[in-house]
């Protein structure tokens, strides 16, 4: 089995440029409420943005930008492909992600593959954010009217409130990566390059529609200012090369 020989964290404050529904999955409806609230943290009821929610998307992002993605996650199978054909992007994305719990592999390839290398926290709002909106009096989230419009008649149809925290909010992100005997550094250049994919597309619902824009500011590594090297990070370093 491969050792572990460290674990490096990445630190950030994630800041909102647009309006963010993670959404809550309301099981009840309730007259006079809002139709899709976000999710809130069951004891202080803030808003939060969920680690699973961080990780889904940059996940969905380096594998479409593989162009290695299809409808059900990698697996150990495309593990195997992606040495035999050396696709390094498509294993490193194995390694950061791992492969799925059902996957029937054995001990020997779990060796092979490691553990996953990436762990994400949920993302709690900033408290020096949070206190400057109690003194102010405002609110943590904000209802945004939304409508259809019929292409034939011109109507708004179909009226709907969604709940959302609004852009401005701040919240603290952290992720952590396992460095096992052979890791390179190439480990840690892609989960940076995934977190400007998340910057260039959005998190949570509705992105196509402006919601979810993010950027990453403050950024350190194992507690050491590394936003100058983060904003040097290309999304696309193949493209950016041509």
């Amino acid at each position: 089995m491969p050792q572990l020989t460290a674990i490096t964290t990445l630190s950030a404050t994630l800041e909102l440029l647009s309006g963010l529904r993670v959404g809550a999955g309301d099981s009840e409806m309730r007259i006079g409420g809002v139709d899709n609230t976000v999710i809130r943290h069951p004891h202080t009821q803030e808003p939060y943005i969920p680690g699973s929610s961080l990780k889904g998307k940059m996940r969905s992002l380096l594998e479409w930008r593989s162009g290695a993605v299809k409808e059900e996650a990698l697996g150990w199978r495309d593990y195997e492909n992606a040495i035999a054909t050396h696709k390094a992007e498509v294993k490193r994305i194995l390694q950061l992600f791992g492969i799925s719990g059902d996957a029937k592999v054995g001990v020997a390839q779990m060796g092979e593959l490691g553990p996953t290398r990436l762990s994400f926290w949920d993302c709690n709002l900033v408290p020096e954010w949070k206190q400057s909106i109690d003194t102010n009096n405002q609110a943590l989230t904000e209802v945004k009217s939304e409508n259809r419009i019929n292409r034939i008649s011109g109507v708004a149809e179909h009226p709907r409130q969604t709940e959302r925290v609004p852009a401005g909010a701040r919240f603290e992100f952290r992720l952590s990566i396992k460095r096992l005997a052979g890791d390179d550094d190439k480990l840690l250049e892609t989960a940076l390059q995934g977190l400007k994919l998340l910057e260039l597309d959005s998190i949570g619902g509705s992105g196509s529609r402006g919601y979810g824009k993010v950027r990453f500011v403050n950024l350190k590594i194992d507690g050491n200012d590394a936003q100058a090297r983060f904003d040097k990070v290309q999304a696309f370093p193949r493209q950016a090369a041509a």
